[in-house]
């Protein structure tokens, strides 16, 4: 068994005490090192002007000014259609026919009628003759010739209203085949074979030629930037380089079930035009108030408000403002309250900032935030 001295002991006793003086420094250090302070780099926007115009983008489609909704003027059963979708036609040309039987035995009845009234013509014809003979001689009375001359008028006008009848079974049988009125290409097909239809009931529709146009949507906010006769700009999703002068031919006087007004923008008659293109039309309108634009990716929220984060380049601390937004587009967000010229904006990362956190402006940031003053934050949303 060993045996420790005293001097042993408190020598040991010491060199514990100072391990665990030294652990405790490290700890004291590793301490220090987790609690220093984060400097955290950020990508930031610079709020320029904002300007007093804005831009307006309503996407439509290529429509013809005039659609014929044709239609029998009989009633009937479609029995052929002789045009398709995207087929030419002209005046003239028979695009469907009704079952005209009942309009042709009609016509066959009204001659029967016509036939037996030109009968009866010449018999009270010769009556009023006979009545006014026997009168010259004194035979019979002035009465019974006034009414023989009455018979043949009564007569001639049965006769008339049968000429009339049997002109109008003729056009029955002839309301029986739809025929085109203009130049111009089908662009629907709304009845078909085999379908019972009234006079009236759209069956083709045939957009005719000529000037072409473009129809958009305008929400209420916007319908009042839409005047008769301004001046706008089409541009076509076929072809980036087609860009075309147009202006506001009708406006409607009342919204839709979408809510919407429906406007008409005339075209110049070009080749490359189809109909059935989808559009966009562009116009300037005059703000109410002056608007900037900012990216998607600024904004944020804190306590239930939007906000942005804005720098404080003297200090280098990040503060939190709450903004008014006044929509949404595709390339950002349009602010109607909160920012002004020079604001420097946190552009990205916004879950990550807390008030008074320290932030520094890369070079690449400093140089993007003057670089986009005017490119970016003044755009105003389409």
């Amino acid at each position: 068994m060993v045996s420790l001295t005293t001097n042993t002991l408190r020598t040991i006793a010491g060199a514990a005490l100072f391990a665990a003086f030294g652990l405790g420094l490290t700890g004291c250090n590793e301490k220090k090192e987790e609690t220093a302070e984060v400097v955290r780099p950020v990508k930031v926007v610079e709020i320029a002007q904002a300007d007093t115009t804005r831009k307006l983008d309503y996407s439509g489609v290529v429509r013809a000014r005039t659609d014929m909704n044709l239609g029998f003027r009989v009633n009937g059963k479609i029995v052929e259609r002789k045009v398709d979708i995207g087929q030419r036609v002209k005046p003239g040309d028979v695009i469907a026919r009704m079952d005209a039987t009942d309009y042709i035995l009609a016509v066959r009845r009204s001659q029967a009628d016509l036939d037996a009234a030109e009968k009866q013509v010449q018999t009270t014809e010769l009556a009023r003759t006979r009545a006014q003979t026997l009168f010259n001689k004194n035979v019979t009375s002035k009465s019974q010739l006034e009414q023989a001359e009455l018979s043949y008028e009564q007569a001639v006008s049965t006769r008339d209203s049968a000429v009339s009848a049997l002109s109008e079974a003729k056009n029955q049988v002839a309301y029986a085949d739809l025929t085109s009125d203009m130049n111009g290409i089908v662009t629907a097909i709304n009845a078909d074979v085999g379908q019972v239809v009234s006079s009236g009931t759209p069956v083709i529709t045939v957009a005719v030629d000529g000037e072409k146009e473009v129809q958009v949507a305008v929400p209420e906010m916007d319908i009042a930037q839409f005047k008769v006769g301004k001046d706008v700009k089409a541009r076509f999703w076929s072809d980036a380089a087609l860009v075309l002068n147009g202006k506001v031919r009708e406006v409607s006087g009342s919204a839709d079930q979408s809510r919407t007004f429906a406007v008409r923008v005339s075209v110049p008659n070009d080749p490359r035009v189809l109909l059935g293109m989808t559009a966009t039309i562009e116009a300037l309108a005059d703000n109410t108030q002056p608007y900037v634009s900012i990216p998607l990716s600024a904004l944020a929220q804190k306590d239930g408000k939007q906000i942005v984060w804005l720098v404080d380049r003297s200090a280098g601390t990040v503060h939190s403002r709450a903004i008014k937004v006044a929509d949404f587009a595709d390339d950002g967000v349009r602010v109607a309250d909160g920012l002004k010229a020079g604001d420097v904006v946190v552009a990205a990362g916004t879950q990550f900032m807390t008030e008074n956190m320290k932030v520094k402006l890369a070079a690449s940031s400093a140089q993007q935030a003057s670089a986009e003053t005017n490119a970016a934050s003044a755009d105003i949303v389409r």
